[in-house]
């Protein structure tokens, strides 16, 4: 990580004691505190007290990990024992810049429509309490779209799957990958 990105990011040091330590405010925070810098956009790195280590992305899941427990969890066990089955998968790189894209693509469908909605709301951006309400009123068709995106995007990712195959098949294809002589014959008698 450069200094310049270190400098304009907030520092939250993490203790033994499982503590976390916001080095702006100079202050303990709670997980629910960290929520909230996320959904505040704000830019943090959490890092271990003793050694230095970037705990980030330990700290995000398990926020990830308190939302999935309580309410309404965003991912079904199918979902999840899927993207647990692809780790050390040859498509595990692969699976994971498929579902960053899918979000990215998501938030830009999002940040449309609310910039298309401005006017209904007489410019304020919407709140979450305005979402659900526009969501309501617009949920059967943001349903259908959202239906359509994916099954895109499925079509997409077995395409790439398919070509993966076809260029592995090609480039191992020129291989002399016989069988060995009596290696496949166990009856025969010696």
């Amino acid at each position: 990580m450069n200094s310049a990105k270190k400098t304009s990011e907030r520092l939250i040091k993490k203790y033994p004691n499982r503590r976390l330590y916001d080095t702006q405010t100079s202050s303990y925070i709670t997980l629910a505190d960290v929520k909230q810098l996320v959904l505040a956009n704000e830019e943090f790195t959490v890092i271990d007290a003793k050694s230095d280590e970037d705990l980030t992305r330990s700290i995000l899941l398990q926020i990830i990990l308190e939302e999935e427990a309580n309410g309404s969890p965003m991912f079904s066990s199918g979902a999840l024992s899927q993207i647990i089955r692809y780790y050390g998968h040859a498509m595990q790189g692969l699976m994971g810049s498929y579902l960053e894209k899918n979000i990215h693509a998501f938030i830009e469908i999002q940040n449309k429509l609310t910039e298309n909605s401005k006017g209904m709301y007489e410019g304020k951006p919407f709140s979450p309490e305005m979402w659900t309400q526009f969501m309501s009123v617009q949920g059967p068709m943001m349903q259908g779209m959202m239906g359509n995106y994916i099954e895109q995007s499925k079509t997409l990712f077995m395409q790439m799957q398919e070509q993966m195959q076809s260029q592995t098949k090609n480039m191992f294809g020129t291989f002399p990958f016989g069988t060995v002589p009596g290696a496949g014959d166990t009856n025969k008698k010696e």
